[in-house]
């Protein structure tokens, strides 16, 4: 099974663009992505960590770009990528923030950030920059709320909170005028800045491929579709104002972001001003996998993903436009976060999903590419992972929502 995973895995490279010297602009022509003037297909990471790691205060850039130089060679050539955290103020959630207080940054970390942009470029590596999250692990809408009046976030990790309970809090970002502003000016910040180390300025280096609003922003309720949708569109507007020349999505999880309804993920993705669509796939904390019983829920995992992929499939074809399954994983068998631990399920997973993207680019489908959640590995030693443990602290805890982070490749 591991021998046919990487084989498929080396198929779905084949469909990779070949790099070329000079850093090309990735564009879409109808339902396809294009590295200049040929068709870009991709297998990529989800590298949310990546300008912390570069942070030359709490993080390694040794270590760091031994992953990129790993991941170039292995032919993953596209890294999704979270600019910074906000608040840090709560346990589970990563620490330190790059933006401390609404408004106010973190130095060290902006240059981590240029940082890894510059060195992805000498690489050429293309970056999915996603600029908020729907999920406290990083702040995002949860902490523009308490920032602006609505009380603390009742993180959902800390009792006697309940993810009902925090969703419930979070779905009034929709309606929070100084919350929708405060991210708007985060938004203009960061397209606005200049890299400290290329002098290119963000809206003008080819090295980043996309801009996205967020980390699976969701409705939360049927009767929040008008407020989120205008919301949607404001955001993703703005983002096109501000820079011409890159990709803007949504960052989606499809269907399960949209109320279990396909209608309703079509209709919040209408603005043409959105490049191409995404999901995610999360059989374990969507219950269609049972770590402890892998094998009798496998057969149901690989169906439903299936089912997942060509319900999403239908609506990139409708709206015209490529479609990206960039979030999936599962976890090694009982759960194993050390890498010698077997990955026989992930394995028979990615295999299924790398197949579908091979199977879309050659028949010119939707679906050109996929990224994997994640690359991350825990290292034997504790010791060695003290120097970021701040911020990495939640890799190891055991919640249904941060479990998705201990996936190592």
């Amino acid at each position: 099974m591991k021998n046919r995973f990487f084989k498929t895995l080396s198929l779905a490279l084949i469909f990779t663009a070949i790099a070329c010297q000079a850093q090309e602009k990735i564009t879409v022509k109808g339902n396809e992505f294009y590295k200049g003037d040929k068709p870009y297909a991709y297998i990529g990471t989800n590298y949310w960590y990546g300008s912390m790691l570069a942070s030359k205060k709490i993080g390694d850039r040794k270590r760091l770009l031994r992953e990129l130089d790993l991941m170039k060679k292995n032919g993953i050539d596209n890294l999704r990528v979270l600019v910074g955290a906000d608040g840090g103020k709560y346990d589970f959630t990563v620490r330190p923030a790059l933006q401390y207080e609404q408004g106010k940054y973190d130095e060290d970390l902006l240059d981590g950030l240029d940082f890894l942009i510059n060195e992805m470029s000498k690489r050429n590596m293309y970056a999915v920059l996603y600029l908020t999250n729907n999920w406290e692990w990083s702040g995002g809408m949860s902490q523009y709320l308490e920032w602006n009046g609505k009380g603390a976030i009742p993180v959902p990790n800390i009792p006697p909170n309940t993810w009902p309970q925090f969703m419930s809090y979070t779905e009034q970002f929709h309606s929070c005028e100084p919350c929708m502003e405060a991210l708007n000016n985060h938004v203009k910040f960061i397209i606005g800045r200049t890299n400290a180390y290329s002098k290119k300025k963000y809206n003008e280096d080819n090295t980043i491929m996309s801009w996205q609003v967020g980390n699976e922003p969701r409705l939360f309720t049927v009767e929040n579709e008008v407020k989120f949708t205008k919301w949607l569109n404001n955001i993703v507007d703005l983002i096109d104002s501000l820079d011409k020349n890159h990709l803007v999505s949504t960052g989606s999880e499809g269907k399960n972001s949209s109320n279990d309804s396909m209608e309703i993920f079509e209709r919040t993705h209408q603005n043409p001003n959105i490049d191409y669509l995404t999901m995610h796939i999360w059989p374990k904390n969507w219950n269609w996998f049972k770590a402890d019983n892998a094998e009798a829920t496998m057969p149901t995992t690989i169906e439903n993903a299936g089912k997942y992929i060509d319900d999403h499939i239908k609506v990139a074809n409708n709206l015209k436009r490529p479609i990206i399954i960039e979030e999936f994983g599962l976890p090694r068998e009982n759960e194993n976060l050390n890498a010698g631990a077997s990955s026989i399920y992930r394995n028979q997973f990615y295999s299924y999903i790398f197949g579908r993207v091979v199977e879309s680019v050659k028949n010119n489908s939707s679906v050109t590419s996929g990224q994997f959640l994640g690359l991350w590995r825990r290292r034997k030693s504790n010791s060695s992972r003290r120097k970021m443990e701040s911020w990495r602290a939640f890799d190891y805890r055991s919640s249904a929502r941060t479990a998705r982070f201990k996936f190592c490749f």
